[in-house]
């Protein structure tokens, strides 16, 4: 990518897409386009096909979608099938159709069978049967893989796709009611050191194994694949290690400050026993994370909570 070209974000208000914009800006990137789904609706097939032919990108990071938690998935299954399904193909096809140079279009790891062995290679895709709740978003995101891959095989387009590990950083969701497990855990931590509570309540046994990137790595992960890869397969970004969920709880206690004691509800479902992603591919072309958890952790506790670090 030249520093002039014109690169389109999709989702640029989000977590990934604004990590990504981030990583543009610091490395020069001037000519960066962004809309707001107020302006230009991706679920709209005449309104994208406007947009392409108006702003004609030469790059595109497609990091838009319908995104929730286990509760929104399996309540909005229809929502989260139609809209991201729509997102995808108008951006995708329009991307071919004004000559885009090359698209990366970013998935999620929930694209894997629900039983894959561990640690998950990106060749157990489609080898068993999805996990039930996030089902349809799940066949949305493997439709985005197959049609960047279609597009490759009759058009030649250069479009590769990506699936990110469970991510944590700048611009995260931290509603107790419907954020994941690191950023709950975060303002759990927070405000029980704030309000002096005596423990702090953690769902499930905190067996389960959990894998985390910062979202900065990941952005830098993905610039690294715009301008080193061109294949048709997809390939995997994660750290390659996990960590328990107890492990992570006692971890966030020690960088918060908090003192009272963890509780742990096993009324409450564990999930997946592990998620952890195979990052054997990304890694033999060169690239490594630069966060490790502390440091992330640490480093959001400073500047979105305002705690003083020991």
């Amino acid at each position: 990518m030249e520093k002039h070209e014109k690169i389109f974000v999709a989702g640029h208000r989000g977590m990934v897409g604004s990590a990504i914009v981030r990583k543009l800006q610091r490395e020069g990137f001037e000519n960066i386009v962004v809309r707001t789904s107020a302006e230009v609706d991706l679920r709209n097939q005449a309104a994208v096909e406007n947009f392409f032919a108006e702003e004609k990108p030469d790059y595109v990071f497609l990091a838009a979608a319908k995104v929730g938690g286990i509760l929104a998935n399996n309540t909005y299954r229809a929502d989260f099938i139609y809209q991201n399904l729509m997102i995808q193909n108008n951006v995708i096809h329009q991307s071919y159709a004004h000559g885009v140079k090359k698209l990366m279009f970013l998935g999620s790891s929930c694209i894997y069978p629900k039983l894959a062995p561990q640690p998950l290679k990106e060749d157990y895709l489609l080898t068993g049967a999805l996990e039930p709740t996030n089902e349809p978003y799940a066949i949305a995101k493997i439709a985005g893989i197959k049609m960047c891959e279609a597009y490759r095989d009759q058009y030649g387009c250069n479009f590769i796709s990506v699936m990110p590990t469970n991510l944590y950083g700048e611009n995260d969701n931290y509603d107790l009611q419907n954020s994941h497990v690191l950023p709950a855990l975060m303002r759990k931590f927070v405000e029980a050191k704030a309000e002096a509570k005596p423990f702090v309540e953690i769902w499930g046994t905190g067996t389960p194994l959990r894998e985390f990137l910062n979202v900065d790595d990941l952005a830098d992960a993905c610039f690294f694949l715009m301008e080193n890869y061109n294949e048709k397969g997809f390939v995997n970004i994660g750290t390659g290690e996990d960590i328990a969920i107890k492990d992570l709880a006692l971890l966030v206690k020690e960088l918060s400050g908090y003192e009272g004691e963890l509780r742990f509800d096993t009324s409450k479902p564990d999930g997946t026993p592990r998620k952890l992603m195979d990052v054997g591919r990304l890694k033999s072309m060169g690239w490594e994370p630069k966060i490790s958890l502390r440091e992330g952790i640490a480093r959001i506790l400073q500047e979105k909570f305002n705690l003083e670090m020991a």
